[in-house]
């Protein structure tokens, strides 16, 4: 048997699937597959903070040129960066962060 379907669509309690011209309808008892999502509380914002702490000083060590141009506003304030490291670093730390908190709240620590 070969799984030539064309079309699908799901409906809240029915699936049409059209194969070669002809109409199927199948009961479907799942459609979507939602997973557990987790609240805000300060244990998920410690760990955002810490996974962008621990980007920022990979970032200080490994960038080649951390103060290239644009230069940001109180230099001093951000270590020196520039504005690409910062926003690298930053976008760099929310990804990190956002694996971990997945990780951590699919294993049941948060």
């Amino acid at each position: 048997m070969s799984l030539a379907i064309l079309v699908e669509i799901h409906y809240s309690e029915y699936c049409v699937a059209k194969k070669r011209g002809e109409t199927i309808l199948l009961t479907s008892t799942m459609l979507a597959v939602v997973p557990r999502t987790l609240e805000w509380s300060p244990n998920v914002a410690a760990v955002m903070i810490v996974c962008n702490v621990l980007a920022i000083a990979f970032a200080r060590f490994t960038m080649k040129n951390p103060s290239s141009p644009p230069a940001m506003p109180s230099s001093n304030l951000f270590g020196g960066f520039g504005l690409p490291a910062v926003i690298g670093s930053a976008c760099f730390g929310h990804i990190l962060g956002a694996g971990v908190i997945l990780g951590l709240s699919n294993m049941g620590v948060l």
